[in-house]
């Protein structure tokens, strides 16, 4: 039994090896595309570079010099958009779980399963009416975008933050309580401390969503003014169409580099608060 056991698991350990070289291939053709010339990309696409197809970092100062919108500018928007998008959903749905487990009313219940439902709604079934809701309620900048993505983030985090907060005591709260404690100073001092496994889960879903996210933004933001990186990399377009691959490889690699650096030091909180959230209660 024991040496059945040991060759299962050497077999699932290769498995799974090979699936992590699939995932991990694209990435790691991308980072080699980017130091190539632009020539080269698409006839040497597998190879490495060569003294002749070497480009050195050029491919990435030219995508942040192409064209007459800003590379940083773009990656200011981004950013300022992922941070202020995140922030707000886990500040708004971790108070709205906390009510809705604690009050436990026929009303609480139905907003419960709305924001279960509306994870189940794809997108592009409400992408035009809200292309023109936007419009008309003047949220089609990066400053008044977050609202939009508060709606669209809240149903995951609800439910995760629901489902940690069911396992949290209720006697830690009365014992706040009587030390003379709010309901916002309850939350604010007691519930997002033990709240945190499943805060910084959500917050990097949040943020690796958010960050590479192309279809709202491009719908909703004014393209000539506003550009994220996935908007500001389809735009880098030289005469007729053509376009410089190895810019746009370079780009690339920017825009996902710091994503991954964020999960490879995070990946640990988003498994803890995944099955906090989704098995308590």
């Amino acid at each position: 039994m024991k040496k059945k056991s040991s060759i299962l698991s050497i077999v699932v350990a290769v498995f799974f090896t090979l699936i992590s070289i699939v995932y991990v291939m694209p990435i790691v053709e991308v980072l080699i595309n980017s130091f190539k010339l632009n020539s080269f990309v698409n006839t040497e696409t597998f190879a490495l570079p060569t003294k002749e197809s070497y480009a050195g970092f050029a491919n990435y100062i030219k995508g942040m010099t192409f064209g007459n919108y800003p590379f940083l500018k773009s990656a200011f928007f981004s950013a300022y958009i992922t941070i202020t998008s995140t922030a707000l959903i886990i500040i708004c749905t971790s108070m709205a779980a906390w009510y809705i487990v604690r009050v436990n009313s026929l009303v609480s219940k139905i907003v419960y399963y709305l924001c279960v439902f509306s994870m189940i709604v794809p997108f592009q079934m409400v992408m035009f009416t809200l292309s023109g809701t936007a419009d008309r309620l003047k949220l089609n900048t990066p400053y008044l975008i977050p609202i939009v993505y508060l709606g669209f983030g809240a149903g995951l985090a609800v439910f995760m933050f629901s489902g940690f907060v069911k396992g949290i005591p209720l006697e830690i709260e009365e014992a706040a309580v009587i030390d003379g404690c709010n309901p916002l100073a309850i939350f604010f001092r007691v519930e997002l401390a033990m709240l945190k496994p499943t805060l910084v889960s959500v917050g990097i879903l949040e943020v690796m969503w958010i960050w590479n996210d192309y279809l709202l933004p491009y719908l909703v933001l004014d393209r000539t003014m506003y550009m994220t990186i996935p908007i500001h990399i389809q735009y880098l377009k030289g005469s007729y169409g053509s376009v410089d691959m190895g810019a746009t490889m370079a780009i690339i690699m920017m825009s996902i580099f710091p994503i991954i650096v964020l999960y490879l030091f995070c990946q640990k909180y988003i498994i803890k608060g995944v099955a906090a959230g989704a098995v308590k209660g």
